[in-house]
């Protein structure tokens, strides 16, 4: 009977070992979902897949749910941007933002706090600003809307150290890391898995994430003339360095002229995007693209650096010699090639290779029975975006081609594919 009863004992004991064991299994699946599910930003385009990208705004994702508030602007030079400085008059004055006066000429580091943990302890980020002694638009910069993307971070902290506000025109202001949540736990999401870039501008009463995305528009964002907002690829995917623009707006034109030698490529911005929100407020924008997550990539880094450098030059904020190289092509469309087996993906081709049509990208190999596939090119242009070699699952987003195509034909294929949208729901393919 003593026997019977040590191991109903023993067996009693496996079993709660194996049903914590089991929550364990459970808890540790639902956090690696952060890094391992992709709902946004897939890179799917209408040209290639016909039908519209519900991925790309999900339940979770969709504007239309949390009642987004349209922001005010608070800018007050509403000429071409590209004359700001020249248009300007008198003597620059103190920049009021978060609380605090900037005096011109001077630097500071203010904080920013949009949101709270939920023990109560508020989460703030450090904002910088260099007020110049002469008057001058407003730039600001983001990064880290994506917790995992750190290039622009560095970015940011580079072009504030080579700032001398005594010799600059107008006002930089920038955000290093906005997704202080996620860059803490190198995660692309916030805590609660909502990508942040999809609910601008916000709303003070919806999520946390329309909480964040309406308090950076509102204490921040339509403080500025320009914005420039700096991002990465996503989910081991890499880009080349690139300017995400809407090129039917001038002052958007502007910016893309002004950063020298990098890629354009034209995107309509996706509802939910800083980028969106700040248009919609009559700011200009664009995304930089740079890389990929999750690291720190110097030849990136280095090549932001000087595309934001040579902007300030053209806009006459900076007196230094800081133009540069000739301009880059212009991309009016683009396409993802996806695996059409799951495997091993080994790359042929690096960011900007040119490729013709039938070129070989890529193949992959299925690990156990060694059949390979191979990936090739169905269009002529450019690799601007690629993944790294990795395991992949059929239907992932392996090569991104920037196709050779005139601007005018380009143009009257977007608006056919607009008019078959529904609801307003363009999705271009190519947002951040």
């Amino acid at each position: 009977m003593s026997t019977l009863c040590r191991q109903s004992d023993i067996y009693s004991r496996v079993c709660q070992y194996l049903a914590g064991f089991a929550v364990l299994l459970l808890c540790s699946a639902v956090h690696a979902g952060e890094v391992a599910v992709d709902p946004a930003d897939n890179g799917i385009d209408l040209r290639q897949d016909s039908t519209l990208d519900l991925d790309s705004r999900s339940s979770e994702t969709s504007a239309a749910a949390e009642n987004l508030l349209e922001p005010t602007a608070t800018r007050e030079y509403m000429g071409p941007l590209a004359d700001a400085v020249t248009d300007a008059e008198g003597l620059a004055e103190p920049l009021k933002i978060l609380g605090s006066e900037v005096a011109p000429g001077t630097s500071q580091r203010l904080s920013w706090s949009a949101t709270e943990l939920f023990e109560g302890v508020p989460v703030s980020t450090p904002v910088l600003i260099a007020n110049g002694s002469a008057p001058g638009p407003t730039v600001c910069l983001t990064a880290a809307v994506h917790g995992d993307e750190l290039n622009g971070i560095e970015m940011i902290r580079r072009v504030f150290h080579d700032i001398e506000p005594r010799k600059l025109s107008g006002a930089l202001i920038g955000v290093p890391i906005v997704n202080v949540q996620g860059f803490r736990r190198g995660s692309r999401y916030l805590p609660d898995r909502r990508d942040l870039n999809r609910y601008f501008p916000g709303n003070p009463n919806g999520s946390a994430a329309a909480r964040i995305a309406h308090a950076l528009i509102n204490d921040v964002i339509t403080h500025c003339d320009a914005l420039i907002d700096l991002h990465t690829g996503s989910f081991e995917r890499a880009n080349l360095p690139q300017l995400r623009a809407d090129l039917r707006n001038p002052d958007v034109v502007t910016l893309t002229h002004g950063f020298g030698a990098m890629v354009v490529l034209h995107s309509k911005p996706t509802v939910g995007t800083l980028r969106y929100a700040a248009t919609r407020a009559g700011i200009p924008a664009v995304t930089v693209e740079a890389g990929g997550p999750s690291q720190l990539e110097l030849v990136e880094v280095k090549h932001g650096v000087k595309g934001i450098e040579s902007l300030l030059t053209r806009l006459g904020m900076t007196r230094r010699m800081r133009l540069w190289g000739d301009p880059e092509p212009v991309y009016y469309r683009s396409s993802w090639v996806r695996a059409d087996n799951g495997g091993i993906l080994l790359s042929d081709v690096s960011l900007g290779s040119t490729v013709r049509k039938g070129d070989l990208l890529g193949s992959i190999t299925d690990p156990m029975s060694n059949a390979r596939t191979e990936l090739r090119s169905p269009y002529s242009g450019r690799i601007i975006g690629l993944a790294r070699n990795q395991v992949v699952m059929p239907g992932f987003a392996a090569f991104h081609v920037g196709i050779e195509t005139d601007e005018v034909s380009a143009s009257e294929e977007e608006v056919d594919v607009v008019r078959k949208s529904v609801d307003g729901g363009y999705v271009d393919g190519m947002s951040e």
